[in-house]
């Protein structure tokens, strides 16, 4: 598709450089490579585009900086970069070319799902052996494995917090999400918790094979659970962060949108984490660092 046939709809002012064939959305560091446009608003963020780039909407400043170098992609020019971008995004999810096919629910052998729960009629695939509580509501665009639980009050594949202002900041929008829930085999999730879907049709927000979830714990669009992992009562994880396999993010645990817990690491109760994680380091405190820094620390004080 060639966004500029829809950008004219939306009377929005743009000139395009050199326009190119789009075959999705995404960041720039978070997309799925074929064919994205992306958006910049500082000529830092294009130094080093991915090669699956074909757009880049940007300010005029950057494209100017562009336009003498052997860039493989086209560029849109627009005043509000950012704005442009979901405001497209928006505009997109209401055709067919952009969204997910529309599927009839289909709901495997050996399933206790409650009377008093909400399954979409629509895209959603439900395994074996799967339970489902009371007042449980089961979004479009949810995949359940086998033997997984999902117990009462619990939201799958619900609209995020994902709001972004107008170029000029007068007004404020919602970020419709068109992406999906993967749910693996034998997992748990416990009661009144919060799993939204992910943006993009492309994405998916996953937990996977044997991991749980507690009660009250909210999961962002985007956020990539790995097996075996724990999360705790409590805890927010934000939006496009990648949790390894056999973490354990603790009671009340904040961890910020767009970092990784690598496999075995731990974010202990009430951690505050704004900083990747290694694989098999324990972080402590707010903001969050190495546990046994931290531990000898307060004891040299």
């Amino acid at each position: 598709m060639y966004l500029s046939e829809i950008l004219k709809k939306m009377s929005i002012p743009f000139e395009v450089i050199d326009e190119k064939p789009v075959e999705s959305l995404g960041l720039v560091s978070y997309n799925d490579g074929e064919a994205v446009c992306t958006f910049a608003e500082k000529s830092s963020f294009v130094q080093n585009m991915p090669e699956g780039i074909s757009m880049l909407i940007t300010k005029k400043d950057v494209a100017e900086r562009l336009r003498n170098k052997p860039v493989k992609y086209g560029i849109i020019v627009t005043e509000y970069p950012r704005a442009t971008f979901f405001m497209l995004h928006n505009a997109l999810c209401k055709t067919e070319q952009y969204r997910r096919e529309d599927r009839p629910t289909v709901i495997g052998e050996g399933c206790k799902i409650s009377k008093m729960s909400y399954i979409a009629e629509k895209n959603v695939e439900i395994g074996n052996n799967v339970t489902i509580e009371e007042f449980v509501s089961i979004k479009e665009n949810t995949i359940i494995g086998d033997n997984s639980v999902i117990r009462a009050g619990t939201v799958i594949g619900g609209t995020g917090f994902e709001f972004k202002k107008n170029g000029r900041g007068t007004e404020s929008f919602l970020v419709e999400h068109v992406g999906g829930v993967k749910i693996g085999n034998n997992v748990e999730i416990q009661h009144n918790v919060c799993l939204d879907r992910a943006i993009y049709p492309w994405d998916n927000t996953i937990i996977e094979d044997y991991s749980n979830i507690d009660n009250l714990v909210y999961i962002a669009h985007g956020v990539k659970i790995g097996k075996l992992s724990l999360v705790a009562s409590g805890a927010t994880i934000g939006g496009r962060c990648n949790i390894g396999d056999n973490v354990w993010i603790g009671l009340g645990a904040i961890i910020r949108n767009g970092i990784d817990l690598g496999s075995g690491s731990r974010a202990n109760m009430g951690a505050v984490v704004t900083k990747s994680v290694g694989e098999g380091e324990a972080v402590s405190g707010n903001f969050a660092r190495n546990h046994e820094e931290l531990i000898a620390e307060m004891k040299r004080k």
